[in-house]
């Protein structure tokens, strides 16, 4: 089995990555609250020291588990900054700052480029359904007019739209600096040969669900932006990077391993069972923004009893 040693060297990843392929682990991360409702920055900062700990690739704050919706403008933009700075250089920051509308999504972009993120992370515009015509405009727009490269989130169980491949295509082609990968969490793996197939070794594929992320690196993915990871950043981050040394047998086994954290932190809808997770570990306060709620009782018993077995929670 790869080790990765505790202390990692510090490395200073440039501002912009232009040309630099997005492949490894990232952590969705959560957003932890005070039980006053705020958001809670010094557990935040433990969180980040945390993911950093466990050799983790690079960091995604408010994203769909950072529970962005639920965010206002500027708790976004001190998310990103403080994840920024408390990331200080050692591993990436792609930054959530998508919205379904392109101007709000362009200005948070900007925000996220001045506090140092290295990318963004621009989900497809939710419940407003645009056509293809106006996925490529919108996309466009950020790319000329945020300031940060793009990874596209494709994720058509929550927006109610997905881009097709052939506006991927397009997009990159056009724009070939700023559009520099994809987040596929469409639950099916059907995308992947042709993505990489059409797009090439430069352009990042990253699953965007850590039950696929193995079948998805066999078809050709980079990694995984990842929820699991949240709770076992190194045993992700080991799985991914053994996958990506060609070791599959072995990263078949860390998959069947990790299979049922894989799967019990989707119980319910996402970050709640994370958040109750790191929640069970004293890692944070198991505090959510309405509407979302804590775990059902049953669910809870479920998940934690998983937890056990895997060995992150002591018996």
């Amino acid at each position: 089995m790869q080790v990765i040693p505790k202390n990692l060297p510090i490395v200073l990843y440039p501002r912009y990555h232009q040309h630099m392929n997005y492949r490894g682990a990232y952590t969705a991360l959560v957003t932890p609250f005070t039980t006053t409702g705020e958001v809670d920055e010094e557990t935040l900062r433990t969180l980040v020291e945390a993911q950093i700990e466990g050799g983790i690739d690079g960091i995604v704050p408010c994203g769909t588990t950072g529970e962005s919706p639920t965010l206002s403008h500027e708790e976004h933009n001190r998310v990103v900054e403080l994840v920024v700075k408390f990331v200080n250089g050692r591993c990436k920051v792609i930054a959530g700052t998508g919205s379904n509308s392109t101007d709000e999504a362009i200005q948070l972009t900007r925000e996220a480029e001045a506090a140092g993120a290295s990318a963004s992370l621009q989900v497809v515009p939710y419940y407003n359904k645009p056509t293809q015509e106006g996925l490529y405009q919108h996309f466009r727009a950020i790319a000329e007019q945020g300031g940060l490269p793009i990874i596209i989130y494709d994720i058509p169980g929550r927006t109610g739209v997905g881009i097709a491949l052939e506006t991927i295509v397009r997009l990159r082609t056009d724009l070939p600096q700023s559009i520099i990968g994809v987040k596929e969490a469409t639950g099916t793996t059907e995308r992947i040969a042709p993505l990489r197939a059409r797009l090439g070794d430069e352009f990042s594929i990253l699953s965007g669900d850590d039950s696929l992320t193995l079948p998805m690196m066999s078809l050709g993915a980079d990694g995984v932006i990842s929820v699991a990871s949240n709770v076992v950043p190194r045993e992700v981050r080991e799985m991914v990077h053994t996958a990506l040394d060609g070791n599959f047998a072995e990263a078949r086994a860390m998959n069947a391993r990790l299979a049922p954290i894989f799967k019990d932190l989707f119980i319910e809808t996402n970050p709640i069972p994370v958040k109750a997770a790191l929640a069970m570990g004293g890692r944070l306060q198991e505090i959510y923004r309405l509407p979302l709620t804590p775990m059902a009782v049953a669910n809870r018993a479920r998940l934690e009893e998983t937890l056990r077995k895997v060995g992150y929670l002591k018996k």
